[in-house]
């Protein structure tokens, strides 16, 4: 789909707490690797100096590719242990977390770049799903994203039942 995004359904929020994105849609990656990211969740991203919006890009988990607001990775990254340098596993992880981690620019038209590297990591060859997940937007390869939309359906309707289980003291 193109870059109005058809099959959108849910637009992005602004909460008392800061960005939340949510919602999926498809679109294509041309043939310079450029991706349109839709309007809905381009106006949570800062300006730059020369007012362009930045995001930063970061191999994500379960296969897909993160994007979040610069501010967004600093929390997320704030929940990680702090001792930078303490052990051999914790300075290999953040150079195997680093080194898929770039900043990206949006172009006038609201486009960015998927460097090529994010683009084998992530199985991307011509289009991506995007998924807003709260504090980022997932990318995904569609054949990924069918995949997990499958097993995520009984994943949902565990989260459900648990919602709506009574709770102690007769509570809903």
């Amino acid at each position: 789909m193109g870059p109005g995004g058809a099959g959108m359904r849910v637009s992005g929020h602004r909460m008392g707490w800061g960005q939340m994105f949510c919602g999926d849609s498809h679109h294509s990656v041309d043939s310079k690797n450029r991706v349109f990211l839709p309007k809905r969740f381009q106006q949570d991203l800062p300006l730059d100096d020369d007012g362009n919006r930045v995001a930063i890009l970061t191999r994500g988990l379960d296969g897909c590719l993160f994007l979040f607001p610069e501010l967004g990775l600093e929390k997320a990254l704030e929940r990680l242990d702090t001792e930078a340098f303490a052990e051999l596993s914790d300075r290999r992880s953040q150079r195997a977390f680093f080194k898929y981690t770039t900043r990206v620019t949006l172009d006038s038209s609201g486009r960015f770049l998927l460097p090529e590297k994010f683009c084998r990591l992530g199985g991307i060859d011509g289009d991506v799903v995007m998924a807003g997940v709260r504090d980022r937007i997932e990318i995904w390869s569609p054949a990924r994203w069918d995949a997990l939309e499958d097993e995520n359906e009984q994943a949902f309707e565990d989260f459900a039942a648990a919602l709506t289980r009574s709770k102690p003291g007769g509570a809903a």
